[in-house]
């Protein structure tokens, strides 16, 4: 009865957050046996959710891009098209689609053809060099490509099978994904496929910045993930959502996901520039905007008379993820924005751990936040046994939305399903996650343990201090010493003694990092993630570098 009952609960509680989102209302009967027999159908699926957003909302504008919008209705159609013209090449169940393109309609449009057609998609990193995406093509071996015409160099050197481009300024040929669809519309090809049989799954790419990225399969359901993120964020059916993340990310596909089920107009640029997004939430009037930390950094580092230029009392729910928030960044944006900012914690093979609301930010600055719904957090020992609140440990994470293992095999450590996010970090009383830094970015100093990511929020706290990273190099005397790179806020005259008395004045003493390199910038991933792979193997030409 127990597991029964808690059934129940979890069904109650689910079905009061998509009614409070504004999911769950009245339809006419008609518009209710479509969208059932679409469930029935093809699921939570892409192919079955986007179906039941053209029923509920047809005139509903799906995207906003630099080709203008579309509605649901429009994009059913146009992806049904695509996804016949996707199968007269060749595509069928169980094949593999790779997709390497920016935030346009034709990575949401291929992403749903190819859900329809129950094949897999493998979502390419726009970041990635050569010999990683060879790596990778060879490993995956997808039936077709879609890319933007800006990859195709970049993709000459892979052995591709067949390859469709996604975006390009030329005129659209026959070889494109809008000359695919429009071939089909032409033709009046546009009505329903019938179900393959299979569920295509979803590969997401980890970030490699420790080496070659692994392939992180999940299948193509939205409601859980959908109901995880809603228990924890008001996010509202019909939304208009500036999705400045990038969509082959993990959080920037959560938000397409959502948008299969919320509605949600999603208003996309193929690249993002500050200025030029405080200018689309302005004038697109946006109620979400989902970023990565380091957007929010760039947009808060205009200059004032900038960010006078664009109001946004319409912004409701501003979406981090991807990286921690550094320093008093939130701070520093819900005092000018308002109290809209949300942090969320996870990983590409655990999807979302813990979500810090703006009070959770206000009052507990540096936390992960606290846990979304039908999610399990705990922190282990190097035995795997539960260590007590406020102790710190390796962060396991248990929820419906965690991978089973990488496509090329192998996997996170998993102990009692509850699988390793490879970060250490410990619970408060009042059940907020603390993430202290990576498990394998530890150093021990002197015999002391030193975590970079505490130095480096300590000194992004610095009010001349834009971005820092720190890590842990050789050192003959003390084992490793703990190196930082800082990048000033332009016009500063900060030194390397002043960085190590702030940190001085608010760590440790053995904290102090014994060199500090002044950097024009980190270098980062198309993620926003530091690449401290290159970091470590800048040139060791003494502090102040």
């Amino acid at each position: 009865m127990g597991k029964i009952a808690s059934r129940v609960t979890d069904a109650g509680t689910s079905l009061k957050i998509l009614t409070e989102a504004g999911i769950v209302r009245p339809y006419s009967p008609k518009v209710i046996g479509g969208m059932v027999n679409a469930l029935l159908k093809w699921s939570t699926t892409p192919a079955g959710g986007f179906k039941t957003i053209a029923l509920r909302m047809p005139q509903q504008v799906a995207i906003i891009d630099e080709r203008g919008s579309i509605t649901f209705s429009e994009l059913h159609e146009r992806t049904n098209a695509l996804a016949h013209g996707l199968r007269a090449r060749g595509v069928k169940a169980g094949d593999g689609v790779a997709v390497m393109c920016r935030n346009h309609r034709g990575f949401i449009e291929a992403s749903i053809a190819i859900s329809k057609l129950g094949a897999d998609v493998l979502y390419l990193n726009t970041a990635f060099a050569g010999p990683q995406l060879a790596d990778v093509l060879e490993r995956e071996a997808p039936r077709v490509v879609v890319h933007d015409e800006e990859f195709t160099e970049l993709l000459s050197r892979a052995d591709i099978a067949d390859r469709v481009l996604g975006w390009t300024d030329d005129d659209a040929g026959e070889d494109s994904l809008e000359g695919i669809i429009a071939a089909q519309l032409r033709s009046g090809n546009t009505g329903d496929l019938e179900p393959a049989g299979r569920k295509g799954r979803t590969i997401i790419l980890t970030s490699g910045t420790t080496g070659t990225p692994k392939g992180a399969p999940r299948p193509q359901g939205g409601l859980p993930a959908a109901i995880s993120l809603l228990s924890r964020m008001p996010l509202k059916s019909g939304w208009k959502s500036h999705v400045a993340a990038p969509l082959f990310h993990t959080w920037g596909f959560a938000h397409y996901q959502l948008a299969m089920v919320l509605g949600t107009t999603l208003v996309l640029t193929r690249k993002f520039d500050p200025e030029d997004a405080l200018r689309i939430l302005h004038e697109e009037q946006c109620d979400s905007f989902a970023v990565i930390p380091v957007m929010l950094q760039r947009i808060l580092a205009l200059p004032e008379e900038t960010l006078d230029k664009y109001p946004l009392p319409n912004l409701k729910a501003v979406a981090s993820s991807g990286s921690a928030l550094p320093g008093d960044l939130p701070t520093r944006w819900m005092d000018r924005y308002g109290d809209n900012l949300y942090s969320v914690y996870g990983s590409t093979e655990v999807a979302w751990g813990s979500i810090a609301s703006p009070q959770d930010l206000r009052e507990a600055p540096g936390c992960a936040g606290r846990l979304p719904h039908q999610t399990v957090v705990k922190i282990l020992d190097a035995d795997g046994r539960e260590l007590p609140t406020g102790e710190s440990g390796r962060i396991f994470v248990g929820n419906s939305l965690q991978i089973e293992g990488y496509t090329g095999g192998g996997g996170k450590e998993v102990v009692d399903g509850l699988m390793s996010s490879g970060d250490v970090g410990r619970l408060d009383e009042e059940g907020r996650l603390y993430v202290e830094g990576r498990d394998d970015e530890m150093i021990v100093s002197g015999g002391e343990n030193v975590f970079p990511k505490e130095v480096e929020d300590c000194i992004a706290s610095h009010d001349q201090v834009a971005e820092v990273a720190a890590l842990g190099v050789g050192d003959d005397d003390f084992g490793q010493r703990l190196r930082a790179f800082v990048v000033p806020v332009p016009g500063a005259e900060l030194t390397e003694d002043d960085v190590k008395a702030h940190v001085r004045a608010n760590l440790a003493r053995y904290k102090v990092p014994r060199e500090v390199v002044f950097l024009d910038e980190l270098p980062r991933n198309a993620t926003g993630k530091v690449l401290k792979r290159d970091l470590a193997t800048h040139d060791d030409a003494g502090s102040g570098a």
